[in-house]
C-alpha cells in the first residue's frame, strides 16, 4: 500500500485576468519541490491532476526537475472552487474582472480587500443558503473531493510506490477535513494556511488516515517563496 501526497499547485496568478496559470515564483517552487521529491521520496507510481492549467503546469515542473515520470491520471474532483462565479454571486455588482480590480484598487490596502471579498463570497457559498445560484454549490464541491479521495485510496491500495496528486487548498482542505471528522462548516478554514506547493501526506493501510500536514522542506531557506495564494 502506498501513501498519497496531496500537492497544493505552485503560485497562480494572482490579481491578473487570468488567474490560472503559474507565476514565475509558481514554477520555482514546483521546480523545487521536484528536486526534494527526487532527492528524499521514491518515485511515483502514479501522478493525478486536476483538469486546472496551474495543476497541469506544477506537475510538469516538478516532474521535469526529479526526472522520475509516471502514468497520469486526470480528476475534475481535484478542482478547486469557482472563485470568479462565486465572488460575482456575492458581489453582483461587480460583474467581471475589471469591475473587481477597479473597487480593490480604491481601497487603502488592496491586498487585504480582494481577500476580505474573497472569504466573504466563500463564507455565502459554503452557508447552504444559496446553492440554486451555483454551478457547483458547496454539496456538491465536498461529495466530489471525499469521493475523489476514495479513488486515489484504491489507486494506492494496489500500488507500491506513492501517488503525487497536484490539486488545489480546498479538495486539499475538505479531505483532510473528512479524515479528521471535522464538521462540514468550518472545513474551508484549514486552506487558508495552505502553502504553495505544500505537501500533505495521507496513509493507506489499510484505514485512510493523515500523516503530515502542509509541509515545506523544499522551501527551506527561501521565504519569499513561501507564498499563500
Amino acid at each position: 500500500m502506498a501513501d498519497i501526497l496531496l500537492i497544493r499547485h505552485g503560485q497562480a496568478s494572482f490579481g491578473a485576468a487570468d488567474y490560472d496559470q503559474l507565476s514565475s515564483n509558481g514554477e520555482t517552487q514546483s521546480r523545487l519541490l521536484g528536486s526534494w521529491l527526487a532527492a528524499y521520496e521514491s518515485p511515483p507510481s502514479l501522478i493525478a491532476t486536476g483538469q486546472l492549467r496551474r495543476h497541469a503546469q506544477t506537475a510538469d515542473a516538478c516532474v521535469e526537475a526529479s526526472g522520475v515520470d509516471a502514468p497520469r491520471l486526470v480528476l475534475a474532483g481535484l478542482d478547486e472552487l469557482d472563485h470568479q462565479e462565486i465572488l460575482l454571486r456575492n458581489r453582483p455588482d461587480l460583474p467581471g474582472h475589471a469591475a473587481i480590480v477597479a473597487e480593490v484598487s480604491r481601497s487603502d490596502d488592496p491586498h487585504r480587500t480582494i481577500v476580505e471579498m474573497f472569504l466573504a463570497a466563500v463564507k455565502r457559498w459554503a452557508s447552504g443558503q444559496h446553492d440554486h445560484e451555483y454551478t457547483r454549490p458547496w454539496p456538491q464541491f465536498r461529495m466530489e473531493a471525499i469521493a475523489t479521495l476514495q479513488t486515489l485510496a484504491e489507486q494506492a491500495a494496489d500500488a507500491s510506490e506513492p501517488i503525487w496528486v497536484f490539486t488545489s487548498g480546498g479538495p486539499i482542505a475538505v479531505m483532510v477535513g473528512e479524515l479528521l471528522g471535522i464538521a462540514s462548516d468550518p472545513t474551508l478554514e484549514l486552506s487558508w494556511s495552505l502553502v504553495n506547493t505544500s505537501l500533505t501526506r495521507i496513509g493507506i493501510n489499510p484505514r485512510k488516515h493523515l500523516i503530515t500536514y502542509n509541509a515545506w522542506p523544499h522551501l527551506a531557506g527561501h521565504a519569499e517563496l513561501i507564498t499563500h495564494r
